[in-house]
């Protein structure tokens, strides 16, 4: 008797399973969605980094909103211009010029630098550490937990002497770093030239306010913006318009920098 139960069991499921196959195999004939061949080749264009750099949630999505929506081709970052160029000519359109893109840190103060700190014991994370208030007088600077780290996918960005640091070798400014700073510190621009003059500073108090908490943090004195025209004191705090920036005007940069009292002007990319 429980033989044949078993049998009837057995027997059963083979059935159910092969109704269920055939179930299966129906819907996904009948519900199919339909993949504009041009999508299925940009896609394979495009490097598969998936990193959100162009705006766009992956690879498959930007794909779809080139052939779709007539995004430009020139915004994936990882792939670079080899890879605009490709999309370009499957869509046969002028790829546009592409000005490479990387990470900067706004923000330029080793731990020594930093004044009014205190012992954190909560969460090693800049996320968690954001949450909590007085555990350094700076309450805009890198917090040099590593969320940023953790979060680059190509090994381009470390935390030295409780700094965020790029490595501009390995950056490809996909802005996965920009996107978990809780503090908002690094940002992803272009670069005109190899290296470019950064404010390393986003305190936005006043100056003396500022100075209280930091050794190297502007205090918007504006002896820069006097000597270089690329620069903008907004407020107490001064800014690069990295999109003015030249090599024509590097040497009034160079005589800012060393004008800055702070010294909080430093260049950033590759040397």
């Amino acid at each position: 008797m429980i033989l044949i139960t078993i049998a009837i069991a057995a027997c059963t499921l083979v059935i159910l399973s092969v109704i269920i196959s055939y179930i299966l195999g129906w819907a996904n004939i009948r519900f199919k969605v339909e993949t504009d061949p041009k999508v299925e080749s940009v896609l394979e264009a495009l490097p598969g980094a998936n990193c959100g750099g162009c705006g766009y949630i992956g690879c498959s999505d930007y794909a779809a909103a080139i052939v779709n929506n007539n995004v430009p081709v020139n915004k994936c970052s990882v792939g670079g211009e080899s890879c605009a160029l490709k999309v370009a000519g499957i869509m046969g359109v002028d790829p546009g010029q592409m000005i490479k893109s990387y990470a900067i840190v706004h923000c330029g103060s080793g731990l020594s630098e930093r004044l009014l700190r205190t012992v954190y014991h909560g969460e090693k994370t800049c996320i968690g550490a954001n949450q909590v208030a007085g555990i350094q007088g700076c309450t805009y600077g890198c917090l040099g937990f590593g969320d940023c780290v953790q979060a680059c996918k190509y090994g381009a960005i470390h935390v030295i002497d409780g700094l965020a640091t790029v490595d501009y070798k390995k950056c490809t400014g996909c802005g996965a770093c920009a996107r978990v700073c809780p503090r908002g510190i690094i940002a992803i621009v272009p670069f005109n030239e190899n290296s470019i003059p950064v404010v390393a500073c986003s305190n936005k108090d006043s100056g003396k306010e500022s100075k209280e908490v930091c050794e190297r943090a502007c205090i918007g004195c504006k002896a820069c913006s006097k000597i270089s025209d690329i620069f903008i004191v907004e407020g107490s705090l001064s800014r690069a318009d990295y999109s003015a920036y030249s090599d024509s005007k590097h040497e009034d940069v160079l005589k800012a920098t060393e004008k800055c009292p702070t010294k909080c002007i430093r260049f950033a990319g590759r040397m």
